[in-house]
């Protein structure tokens, strides 16, 4: 009884190990299947560049805080410990042949009171810096997201492609269990069989051709958003993420929001204004300065082989304090100060130039975005027609062969037609999708 209950319970434990390693198995090799957001999302959070740009805007942050810092005063204490061997001042303002030792402590703190308004100007233009910095990872953000999405669409081109071609594959197929039904009842010649399989055979190496292209595309798409894991990952579309009836934006209403909004465009206006306060920075060198500062210190005297007084009642005897302002005029400079504001001047000329390069290139890319859009819109358009125009051509071809009135070759023909058209709406549909995404994403 014992030995059987055993063999029992291991045999259950056998079952149950075993459902484990099935549903475990498939859950740990579970395809991952993303939509675009999810991309994109994966990308930010995985890009390297992007990593790279926020730890300089963090820089930027801190040189920011601590250009208001500056404002404060500072504070600092030193404390001195020195020996001396041989001849000491004594009590009495004499020397003595004896062995010495004296400790100095001092507290000291200074104020900049007027600078020429050099602290405000820095912290203006450390603010600004900071702020393009914000607008740089904008930039590269914006492009991996354009990225993303032109690579998110191959997949689904060649997802559509591959749907396409296998469905094309299965009415070969339905033609062929059709045909042998009737060589085999003798209704139909032989050589008609092999020229569906010829055709099948062509159709199964248009299949491998696409599963091939989807590969690569995954694995585009995979290293773009820098998966480490793409073996079992796929893409989906998210309801309302792509729609092909969304209308064309016109190109002067996408340049007026994209010069108010586009980072590469306030970035440059930001660092126009770090340029602008650098200048500033460097005229306020012509100004004197005026400070403020104040010490405090003591001090401890031992006298080796002489009475000394105790160490509390020489640190409260030395105490002294003192507090005293400093004024510095700049009169000649060797006109170090006078080149220094020429340059920042020329500094803001090309900042000025690279503001308007930078919204020229703006509107030339949004103008061929705009006539991208129109040109594939037309084309799509032109694909559905022909679509339509084809499956009609193809379902009287199917006709007249069924009727016996058609070749298999005009068949062949009219299904090559068919899923050519079809290869070609894919293509124009999704060229579609991705010129109107990339004026959304310019505006």
């Amino acid at each position: 009884m014992k030995i059987e209950f055993e063999t029992k319970v291991m045999n259950n434990l056998k079952y149950i190990f075993c459902l484990i390693l099935l549903f475990g198995g498939n859950m740990m090799y579970a395809t991952k299947v993303y939509t675009l957001q999810q991309c994109v999302d994966t990308a930010m959070n995985n890009n390297r560049n992007v990593k790279q740009q926020e730890l300089n805007r963090q820089s930027k942050e801190i040189a920011y805080e601590q250009a208001r810092m500056d404002l404060l005063p500072n504070l600092n204490a030193s404390a001195g410990q020195s020996f001396t061997m041989g001849r000491s001042l004594t009590a009495d303002n004499t020397y003595k042949s004896v062995n010495s030792s004296q400790s100095s402590f001092n507290v000291s703190s200074n104020l900049t009171l007027f600078d020429g308004l050099k602290m405000k100007y820095n912290i203006d233009a450390k603010k600004a810096e900071m702020q393009a910095s914000e607008y740089d990872v904008e930039k590269i953000k914006s492009d991996i997201e354009l990225n993303v999405t032109v690579a998110f669409l191959q997949v689904l081109l060649y997802k559509e492609n591959l749907n396409t071609q296998e469905s094309q594959i299965e009415l070969t197929q339905q033609k062929i269990e059709q045909k042998t039904a009737l060589v085999n009842s003798g209704k139909l010649p032989e050589g008609e069989l092999y020229e569906l399989k010829a055709q099948l055979a062509k159709e199964e190496f248009n299949i491998i051709q696409a599963e091939n292209n989807l590969k690569l595309a995954k694995l585009d798409l995979a290293q773009i958003i820098e998966l480490k894991d793409f073996e079992d990952f796929d893409v989906e579309k998210a309801e309302g993420e792509i729609d092909t009836e969304t209308m064309i934006l016109s190109a002067d209403e996408v340049y007026k929001s994209a010069v108010q909004h586009r980072p590469e465009i306030k970035g440059a206006e930001y660092r126009l204004i770090s340029y602008q306060k650098t200048s500033d920075i460097a005229r306020s060198a012509y100004y004197p300065t005026l400070s403020l500062g104040a010490q405090m210190g003591s001090g401890y005297y031992n006298l080796k082989g002489v009475p000394n007084d105790s160490f509390n009642k020489q640190l409260n005897d030395n105490l002294s304090s003192h507090v005293g302002l400093n004024l510095n005029i700049p009169i000649f400079n060797r006109f170090e100060i006078k080149n220094r504001v020429q340059n920042s001047k020329l500094a803001i000329e090309s900042s000025r130039l690279e503001i308007e390069n930078a919204k020229y290139e703006l509107r030339k890319k949004i103008e061929q975005a705009y006539q991208n859009a129109l040109a594939a819109q037309a084309r799509y358009q032109a694909a559905q027609k022909s679509e339509i125009a084809t499956r009609e051509a193809f379902r009287y071809a199917e006709q007249k062969y069924e009727a016996e009135r058609a070749s298999v070759y005009e068949l062949y023909q009219a299904k090559s037609t068919l899923t050519l058209v079809l290869s070609e709406l894919s293509q124009s549909k999704y060229e579609f999708i991705l010129r109107v995404k990339v004026l959304e994403l310019l505006k």
